[in-house]
């Protein structure tokens, strides 16, 4: 039994990264696309989240998926509810030592100030009772941060902070993400408003609760240093945010003790046309460059 302590040590310390395999029902058109699949090759959402249900379970199941370089994965819900070898899919990874956490946000509001604050979630506390019982061990939501404006960066990481305790007392492990578009014109500014914000909630928090935080590669190596080693973080993680693995790995290594949560990144080069060895190949190759970069 991998019990929630020695999942709690894995990810505070373990040596490896996290596979971020959560994309929802707006993006998983998107994601199929770039697996091989076009929009005209499934005729509903059913087919749709069965072809995506399909992959996953194609990346999960291959022989390099191992808890030697991946600690953890992201799960989309309709996944967590789902079936690899008749088994539920957390009760599968956690049989190979890899701790799940659920995506649980409903998507983004409309810009505000210059963020998309997430839209409410319904039914949260019986969702991640019935998470908890599957064995899920943490959470993950995500916002995004466009512009350099102070009130809009604020509310976004209050939210997240405020959505985090509850989690807490429902006593799994939140990720935070409060994503900053890698296109923004002022991204320097914006990842410095983001860390004093992050610190000031850091601060209040009582002395037995932690987070994980999931934030953008930053423009400057090392950036997020004082997080790091902040001792209510739990760990740090990063989102690839749309730059392509071989960009997002050296960005990566530049940021000592922050690991990968990387989604597109790491499945860029899987194809559905791909035969069993050719898709483990290119899997293999992915975890492995993902993997150096965050132990370097």
């Amino acid at each position: 039994m991998y019990t929630f302590q020695e999942q709690l040590k894995s990810i505070k310390e373990g040596k490896g990264f996290i596979a971020a395999l959560d994309q929802s029902g707006g993006s998983t058109p998107k994601a199929l696309l770039g697996y091989g699949i076009a929009e005209d090759q499934y005729k509903d959402k059913t087919e749709m989240f069965q072809l995506i249900h399909d992959m996953r379970t194609r990346v999960i199941s291959d022989k390099n998926f191992t808890q030697n370089k991946i600690l953890g994965v992201i799960l989309f819900e309709k996944t967590m509810n789902g079936l690899i070898d008749k088994k539920p899919v957390p009760s599968y990874l956690l049989k190979k030592n890899i701790v799940t956490f659920l995506k649980i946000d409903k998507g983004l509001e409309n810009l505000k100030e210059g963020a998309k604050l997430m839209k409410p979630i319904p039914n949260m506390k019986s969702r991640l009772s019935e998470a908890k019982k599957l064995g899920i061990f943490g959470t993950k939501m995500r916002s995004v941060v466009y512009e350099n404006n102070l009130n809009g960066i604020r509310d976004i990481v209050k939210q997240q902070f405020a959505f985090g305790l509850d989690i807490l007392e429902c006593g799994l492990i939140p990720i935070l993400e409060p994503e900053v578009d890698i296109h923004a014109k002022d991204k320097i500014e914006i990842e410095a408003l983001l860390k004093q914000n992050i610190l000031l909630e850091l601060d209040k928090l009582d002395e037995n609760k932690s987070v994980i935080l999931k934030l953008t590669l930053p423009t400057v190596p090392d950036f997020y240093k004082g997080l790091v080693n902040h001792p209510k973080v739990i760990r740090v993680f990063a989102l690839s945010g749309g730059y392509d693995i071989e960009t997002a790995n050296i960005l990566l290594a530049k940021n000592k003790g922050v690991i990968a949560s990387f989604s597109r990144a790491l499945l860029n080069n899987l194809k559905f046309q791909q035969s069993t060895d050719e898709f483990s190949l290119a899997l293999d190759s992915a975890i492995d460059s993902i993997y150096k970069a965050s132990i370097t």
